[in-house]
């Protein structure tokens, strides 16, 4: 087997790729030798008639399909390696001849376009990072307050807003129950609107052990069409009332929920972690605002093949979330109704960034002339261990450092984007001063910096 040609136009290209004489004729040996068995030629037993007889009833060709499918993963990945071109899609194939010299393929296959980048370096950001108020920082505590709090049975008043009222319930319309309007030993938050409009107001001010109607009429638009403008009843039984007991934010709290020894310096530290957390935030925007520049700047004929892969990767890492969640990408479109296709169709611009940045950071690191060390692949290779808490060998067990250098460049090549780049931030406006009018009618303009 031998690579005869190779003819590239653009970012297609085609091999010819000679298979000889001998290695086809075994080939269709093997072939005759695997399907006789389930053959029936009249005047021979099931399984033993001639290759020659079996030819002559069914046709010469009749293994020839099977022989070539059988030679051509090997053919194919020997050509490939020979010609140099890295695929980016699914060859397609032909027969260019089949005679006594054995068989000649010709494979048809998208490659990486030619890429050029306008521009990559001189590009102007603004770097705008988000305050951190108080009312941020107070909502983060309360989060974990409430996830530390008790829940008490309450047994000296009635029900309140806020409360949780431990109900049976069974709904009608015009006397007659509907489908799934029931429910028995329900932990209602009363003011959490999880129930239709007027039902949890009517609960407030019973006591544990009542039993009472709630009268209510679903809204127009409800779901269920059989339901939607009716007015129902709902016979309800009220068996317990709880509240989730919130604890004091001291400095026993701050003790209980970190390592600090005073709410001060726990407070200190939340705020602190938002802002480092707004901080990134504005890193990812400036760096996304980069490669949306950088796209720009590309120019390429980019093969759909190319499109078509990474959507089909866009989807797989969905599912592989999916899945860790418990869940998988058909029960997933059959909750909500979308089909592969409309996955696919959600995922294709995502798909035709991620392509094209790629394309683009590895033009910059070809010109950049950037190269990696061993030490920058182990300490990759370190971050994938620690992310998925195995051990480092299991890790290089399974990735070879081919497999992320690419990655690495890169990445190098993001910074070399960012840090050619003129990033700016935003001065807050001056405070205006008692001066003369016509300082005071002018109007405050807002400066840029370069960080």
């Amino acid at each position: 087997m031998s690579l005869k040609s190779t003819n590239k136009n653009g970012n297609q290209v085609e091999l010819e790729i000679a298979i000889d004489k001998e290695s086809f004729d075994k080939a269709v040996e093997a072939a005759y030798r695997k399907n006789v068995k389930n053959m029936n030629v009249p005047g021979f037993r099931k399984g033993k008639a001639p290759r020659s007889v079996v030819e002559k009833m069914y046709g010469k060709g009749v293994f020839y399909d099977e022989a070539i499918n059988a030679l051509l993963p090997k053919a194919y990945d020997e050509a490939i390696t020979e010609c140099g071109e890295t695929p980016v899609g699914q060859a397609e194939f032909d027969i260019v001849s089949l005679d006594d010299n054995g068989v000649v393929l010709k494979a048809s296959f998208p490659v990486k376009p030619e890429v050029t980048v306008k521009e990559y370096k001189g590009y102007k950001v603004t770097r705008t990072v988000a305050p951190t108020t108080e009312e941020e920082v107070n909502a983060q505590i309360e989060q974990v307050r409430a996830r530390n709090s008790r829940t008490v049975d309450i047994t000296d008043r009635a029900a309140a807003e806020g409360d949780i009222a431990v109900i049976d319930y069974e709904g009608s319309v015009d006397g007659v129950p509907f489908e799934g309007g029931k429910g028995e030993k329900y932990n209602l938050t009363l003011g959490s609107g999880q129930f239709i409009p007027g039902f949890e107001e009517q609960i407030v001010g019973h006591n544990a052990g009542d039993a009472f109607d709630v009268n209510v009429t679903f809204p127009t638009e409800y779901h269920a069409a059989e339901l939607a403008g009716k007015a129902a009843v709902f016979k309800t039984v009220l068996h317990e009332i709880k509240f989730n007991e919130l604890p004091e934010l001291d400095d026993e709290f701050a003790k209980d929920v970190s390592e600090f020894d005073t709410f001060a310096e726990y407070k200190a530290d939340v705020e602190a972690k938002i802002t480092e957390r707004h901080n990134a935030e504005a890193d990812r925007e400036v760096e996304n605002k980069l490669i949306d520049m950088l796209i720009e700047n590309l120019e390429a004929d980019i093969p759909e093949a190319m499109f078509v892969t990474e959507t089909e990767n866009q989807v797989r890492d969905y599912d592989n979330r999916l899945r860790m969640q418990g869940l998988d990408l058909n029960t997933y479109l059959k909750y909500t109704g979308m089909t592969l296709d409309n996955m696919r169709e959600q995922f294709r611009p995502i798909a035709e960034k991620q392509v094209k940045t790629r394309l683009a950071l590895e033009k910059i690191a070809a010109l950049e002339n950037i190269e990696v060390t061993e030490e920058e692949i182990e300490a990759e290779l370190q971050k994938i261990a620690d992310a998925y808490r195995i051990e480092l060998s299991e890790v290089k067990a399974q990735i070879t450092p081919d497999m992320i250098t690419d990655d690495i460049k890169v990445s190098k090549a993001v910074e070399v984007v960012k840090s050619n780049a003129s990033i700016t931030k935003p001065r807050k406006p001056r405070a205006k001063k008692a001066a003369p009018k016509a300082e005071e009618a002018a109007e405050e303009k807002t400066e840029e910096v370069t960080e």
